[in-house]
């Protein structure tokens, strides 16, 4: 990320290709979400909004929201 992009807090609204192209180091998290999901995450839902991905593959999201944070230096 440039010193001139603004950091941006990951969010439940936030798709997955937003999450990862913004903050490289968080696609190693999703593959650990991937077994837990059953699919590759990145894969089959690199469009839709975390908060979507989680309902659909029955995933815990604040657990989610708290690596990715960790993973981004957001918490």
């Amino acid at each position: 990320m440039s010193r001139t992009e603004k950091t941006v807090e990951i969010s439940a609204e936030m798709t997955i290709l937003d999450i990862v192209g913004r903050y490289r180091n968080t696609e190693a998290v999703f593959r650990t979400w991937d077994e837990r999901a059953g699919v590759c995450l990145c894969c089959q839902a690199l469009f839709d909004p975390l908060g979507e991905v989680a309902a659909r593959y029955g995933l815990d999201l604040e657990a989610m929201l708290t690596e990715l944070k960790a993973a981004a230096g957001q918490g």
